[in-house]
């Protein structure tokens, strides 16, 4: 069998993070949702996305292809129920597809021709930009699980203060001194060649990826993750950075999602409750409207590629798109469309040449290319989102 992970429909409602990505990129937890498919499923996992970004993430399919939704987040019961599909059945809950096995891919326009098998057990997806935090800390502890089974953790060394250490796993190469770990509360886990720094405050669960630094004095509340090559420091709460993304300085960061490739600039606070402590409505895509998210606590959401001057205030509940960058004192509005330039007194359009410009010098700096294929699909997003903007 062939497994092939599929967009689906919440793939709009996951905007801005979708994109520059396929749904099965969305880190949550310590791993990727194809990542985490992988692992259950004890097999390479391909993606079936939108056609701009095919060429970054292209498809081989065979005459024997396993479809999944990559919106939900596998588990042993769920990856057991895929496996055992015949060609020609599909998977559901109530009217959802959750998983289908055939001979053709474009058999997946037409969910009715499958045989019915119900799945009736509870699952997990991802249907929203708030789900990500919101459910990050249920999606650690399996990852955890996953990840360190049968498996022994490097020594933590003596200098550090620990509660729970059968809780804390540390990879090969991972540093971490004079810190405290408490993991009472949720897993820790430092990925291989990661660094915690002296001095940090850390209350599980969270997940540092391979050859992620935390800066010294960082205070972290999870369930936080911080994805391979992120620097993190100051305040965090709760909040999940993707991958080579920078919040190094001091400034709070609560109940977040930032894609890759973010930076935010000394002293960039986001506020994650509103005053008077109502529910907090954040911008959609799919809706094209400000919904309620049915949470007290949601802060900000930020597209790849974006990037906050010193002392960026965000309000509670702001959307950041993808290839942004935002100075001045105040508060910017709330949705910031993609390739935006500018702050409180207005935005501009960012030119693609001259955010293509720091990307590759960002990229870089940690030797990425920024290739023809991520300058491509970088302009259809700059086409996509061209509503949004004032040009």
């Amino acid at each position: 069998m062939h497994y092939i992970l599929f967009d689906g429909d919440r793939r709009e409602s996951l905007l801005p993070l979708t994109y520059t990505r396929p749904v099965a990129e969305i880190r949550i937890g310590i791993l990727t949702l194809k990542e985490k498919w992988e692992r259950y499923l004890n097999s390479n996992v391909e993606v079936l996305t939108q056609t701009y970004l095919q060429k970054k993430f292209p498809l081989v399919s065979t005459d024997d292809n396993v479809l999944i939704k990559a919106s939900l987040l596998a588990d042993e019961s769920l990856a057991g129920r895929v496996g055992d599909l015949q060609i020609g059945e599909g998977l559901f809950s109530g009217d959802q597809l959750l998983a289908c096995r055939c001979k053709k891919v474009s058999d997946l326009d037409t969910p009715e021709r499958f045989i019915r098998v119900d799945y009736q057990k509870a699952f997990s997806e991802i249907r929203n930009t708030w789900d990500i935090f919101s459910m990050n800390g249920e999606a650690m502890e399996s990852d955890f699980d996953l990840l360190t089974a049968g498996r022994t953790s490097e020594p933590i060394s003596s200098t550090n203060r620990v509660t729970n250490p059968e809780r804390i796993f540390l990879e090969g190469g991972a540093r971490v001194e004079h810190s405290i770990l408490n993991a009472s509360s949720g897993p820790i886990y430092i990925g291989s060649d990661a660094e915690v720094m002296e001095g940090c405050l850390i209350r599980g669960g969270f997940a540092l990826g391979p050859h992620g630094v935390v800066k010294m004095g960082a205070k972290i509340y999870g369930p936080t993750t911080a994805g391979p090559y992120c620097k993190i420091g100051g305040e965090i709460n709760n909040s999940v950075l993707f991958g080579y993304s920078n919040k190094g300085h001091d400034g709070f960061l609560g109940n977040a999602v930032l894609g890759e490739w973010c930076n935010l600039g000394a002293d960039t606070n986001n506020s994650n409750l509103k005053n008077n402590y109502a529910k907090v409505r954040l911008w959609n895509y799919a809706s094209g409207r400000f919904d309620q998210t049915g949470l007290q606590f949601c802060g900000l959401i930020m597209g790849d590629h974006s990037k906050s001057a010193i002392n960026t205030m965000f309000n509670t509940g702001t959307v950041v798109g993808v290839n942004c960058n935002i100075f001045a004192a105040g508060f910017p509005k709330n949705f910031i469309p993609s390739f935006s330039w500018g702050g409180t007194k207005g935005f501009s359009t960012y030119m693609p040449e001259k955010a293509f410009e720091a990307a590759r010098v960002a990229m870089e700096r940690r030797g990425v290319s920024f290739t023809p294929e991520d300058e491509e699909l970088m302009l259809e997003v700059f086409e996509m989102t061209r509503e949004y903007r004032k040009d």
